[in-house]
Formats: structure tokens, sequence, C-alpha cells
């Protein structure tokens, strides 16, 4: 079972054997902690399951909203420790990818980050398979056009960006050959492609337990920027 709460959707989904077998999403105005552990609960009723029947549990681990991102991890962390479940912690940038995998493409995953920055990272799709060109990284919108621009002109895949950043990011690249924004439908966060990524690590015996399963920021949450530098200032 994997769950998606990095920006203001929330999802949930049940994968088997590399296959979604139930999927839940919403967007609603209430707060993660308030949707998302009805959500799964919900989910597994309305698929004739259980919760004994969960054999890991994943969750994306950023970046993103710093709140979702906590959230997520603590409902995991709830969750899988009184059963000792396996945890995977997906990149949320990574389980964008998943969105697109039966296109061969070279996948731009955006986020927007405000002041002119985005989140990144960018991957390989050929036949299915998923490889990482880069890692997860905060960057002005303007280096990460400069990056798209030379993958335009030396490559020969086209390059799709997906993510909650897109609509912000693609002005700076909308004129560059090759570059494209993923239809709406494919283009955000969800738990579907979260539970694929995370299928392939555990088969790949990549998991932690609850107890070390834990957030990636890329970046200080705002309230640590602001007393950092309110700390330097008194140096």
């Amino acid at each position: 079972m994997a769950f998606e709460c990095s920006a203001a959707p929330a999802s949930v989904a049940v994968s088997e054997d590399g296959k979604i077998t139930a999927s839940s999403f919403i967007n609603v105005k209430l707060t993660h902690s308030q949707t998302l552990v009805p959500m799964a609960e919900n989910l597994l009723k309305a698929a004739a399951m259980d919760f004994d029947s969960i054999d890991a549990l994943a969750v994306s681990n950023g970046p993103g909203s710093f709140t979702g991102v906590r959230i997520g991890i603590s409902a995991v962390k709830g969750l899988a420790a009184p059963k000792n479940l396996p945890c995977i912690g997906v990149s949320t940038l990574l389980s964008m990818a998943y969105n697109i995998s039966d296109t061969d493409c070279t996948v731009c995953a955006v986020m927007d980050a405000r002041c002119n920055q985005v989140y990144n990272a960018l991957f390989d799709v050929t036949d299915g398979k998923i490889t990482r060109i880069c890692s997860d990284r905060a960057l002005m919108c303007e280096e990460l056009a400069k990056d798209l621009k030379k993958l335009s002109q030396n490559g020969n895949k086209r390059v799709i960006i997906v993510g909650d950043g897109g609509e912000v990011f693609y002005p700076y690249v909308k004129d560059t050959a090759n570059v494209s924004l993923a239809a709406e439908k494919n283009r955000f966060q969800n738990a579907a492609s979260v539970a694929l990524a995370a299928g392939e690590a555990l088969s790949r015996g990549e998991y932690v337990t609850a107890e070390e399963l834990l957030p990636v920021y890329l970046r200080l949450p705002q309230a640590e920027r602001e007393l950092k530098k309110k700390k330097e200032g008194n140096l």
C-alpha cells in the first residue's frame, strides 16, 4: 500500500506483482492528517481487502510540502510499526517518472519550490525501464532551462515535463525543440506511481523499518531558514 500527500491532493493505492489493484485520489480543503488514514481504510473496504493482507507500506518522502511529507511519513510509521512491516520511502520526483513509463523519453520532473526555483530530477525511460540521470536537486528555473536546451540539442529523445511545477516552469522552455508538457492526467503526483516505484525497490531488497523511515528535504523548512538567518545576523 502506498501513500502520496506531498502537495495539495492526497492519494492511496494498492499494488500486487507490479499492477495497481486499487487506488483513491482526493483534492479537497481538508488537511491530510484528517483524510489519509480514512482513505486507506475506505480503499481496503471497497477492494474487499483487509490490512492483514498488506505486506509492505510506501510513501513519497520528499521533496514537497514539508507538512504534507511529514504527515505521510507519520501515517506510514504508525501503520507499519505494530506489524513490523517493511517501509519504502520513494522520491516524489522519481515516482512521477512512472506516470509515463510506457513512453520512451527523458522525463523532467519538476515541483514548484517558489522564488523562481524548482525541485527537479531527470530520468531516462527506455522500454519501460527508468534510469536516473541526476540526483534530486533544487535549482533556479533558468538553470534547468539551460540543461534542457543542451539535452534537446545533444539527445535524440524528446523531453517530457511532469510535476505540479510544470506550468510554472514550461514558459522557460516552450520554444525549445523536443520539449513538451505531459498531458494533465499524467502530470501530477499520485500514490499509484509511488506504489509501482516502491514495488521495484522492494524486489531489490531496498526497504527500511518504520523507525528508520525519514523525510528527505532538499532545503530547510521556511521557519528553520528564517531562524538560521536570524542567528547568522546576530553573529
